[in-house]
């Protein structure tokens, strides 16, 4: 099985400019009831990032609460770890293993096209268990 067969569509992810503030992406984050967002690139040749709550809880407590002056660019994981969308899962998962992580962008040509992440491929196992 390809990573194009279970990851969740470009079309379906929330993006956030790197230039939004901390605030911003929280918000969306809780509107869209979301645990990452992906960033943006800044320009055709820049990278895609990502920010998730781990990024969140981390900056709050080193900042003791006080976000109000950070943009996205400042706490996110930029460039994000990605994968192709014609990698078979299998890779994808071991990927996610050894670098403990919980979600892959899928990037092909620096083009997004989707996020896999660690429960996408739980699910198909425990379908496959059934």
């Amino acid at each position: 099985m390809l990573v194009k067969e279970i990851m969740t569509p470009k079309d379906k992810l929330i993006l956030v400019s790197p230039m939004n503030t901390v605030r911003d992406a929280i918000k969306k984050m809780r509107e869209h009831s979301v645990r990452s967002v992906i960033v943006e690139k800044s320009g055709a040749s820049g990278a895609y990032g990502i920010l998730t709550f781990k990024n969140l809880l981390e900056t709050i407590v080193a900042e003791e609460g006080d976000i109000d002056l950070l943009n996205v660019y400042d706490i996110a994981t930029t460039p994000a770890i990605s994968i192709s969308a014609e990698i078979e899962v299998k890779y994808a998962a071991r990927m996610m293993v050894s670098q403990s992580i919980k979600r892959l962008l899928v990037i092909d040509n620096n083009e997004l096209h989707g996020i896999l992440g660690m429960s996408d491929i739980i699910n198909i196992l425990m379908d496959d268990i059934d």
